[in-house]
């Protein structure tokens, strides 16, 4: 049985006139007769009783009815699916994020562009720091992660950047240098910092280690955060100072936490999208065209 066998039989029995049937499907009488009639022998049944003056449904026919009419609506409702799947107008698309990537607005912005191009795509967001996003994207866990370079890229995987911004200081609001509108990074020699646990080469660890070396001094990893907001924590307790980004001062308030810029540094947080070169789904391809528009509109 054909999908032709069925819209030939749906349509004779919604008119009940095999030239007006005809006429809806854009065929001629016969060839639309020879279906029906190669349905009739497949089937080994009478779907009409056919006369010169009528056409009328056999008691086959209209149990036949009952169930071919569901069933190619579904049918059709598949072929309109899998047309927005390649598309990109459908599917599901896995998305990592470090929690900084919602703080500074990015993600925000991302996802309403996903939902405003493709809104019949399902996203499934997931808070995971950098490196285990690299992970997941590499093992097909993840589609896009919202990541925090500089990175130590699998191979396969890209990134795009969406954002840079100023590093900023967060200190104890009793340090005494809370008292300094910008704090020059040679005030910062003997301090116990905190930062993210991640390699020296990776993230704000790396920020953390360039400052030291810009201003001459090796900085004192005093402690590790699971993530910026965990950082920042400890650095309200009075544990420690720590780099982080400008746009987490707008957000992240704890008592006991003072934000100050940097002065003379040109060191600047990045935060990037992550995907897999080849990516072979629509709809992810999709997302990350629009991203690519995102990263052309951010400064050198």
């Amino acid at each position: 049985m054909e999908l032709r066998h069925l819209r030939a039989f749906l349509a004779v029995a919604e008119t009940l006139h095999f030239a007006q049937a005809a006429e809806k499907l854009g065929l001629s009488p016969a060839a639309l007769t020879e279906q029906v009639q190669g349905l009739e022998a497949l089937l080994g049944v009478r779907l009409f009783r056919r006369t010169k003056r009528s056409v009328a449904l056999t008691d086959a026919g209209q149990l036949f009815l009952r169930e071919a009419r569901p069933a190619l609506a579904q049918v059709e409702r598949a072929e309109r699916t899998g047309r927005l799947a390649g598309r990109g107008e459908r599917g599901i698309v896995s998305v990592g994020f470090a929690a900084s990537a919602a703080f500074s607005g990015v993600l925000g912005a991302s996802v309403a562009a996903w939902r405003r191009a493709q809104p019949q795509v399902e996203l499934r967001l997931q808070e995971l720091e950098s490196v285990p996003q690299l992970e997941a994207l590499v093992e097909g866990r993840l589609d896009i992660g919202f990541v925090r370079p500089p990175l130590v890229l699998p191979d396969g995987i890209a990134t795009l950047p969406l954002l840079r911004e100023p590093l900023w200081l967060a200190l104890p609001d009793d340090h005494p240098l809370c008292a300094q509108a910008a704090v020059h990074p040679e005030a910062l020699a003997g301090e116990a910092f905190i930062s993210p646990d991640a390699e020296t080469s990776m993230g704000f660890h790396h920020h953390t280690i360039a400052i030291g070396q810009q201003a001459g001094f090796t900085p004192r990893l005093a402690h590790h955060g699971r993530d910026l907001v965990a950082v920042v924590a400890l650095v309200g307790l009075g544990l420690g100072v720590a780099l982080v980004p400008a746009s987490l001062r707008d957000c992240v308030r704890l008592p006991g936490l003072a934000y100050r810029p940097l002065a003379g540094s040109p060191l600047q947080a990045e935060l990037a999208a992550a995907f897999r070169r080849n990516e072979a789904a629509p709809a992810a391809r999709a997302c990350i065209r629009q991203l690519r528009r995102q990263a052309e509109a951010v400064p050198p």
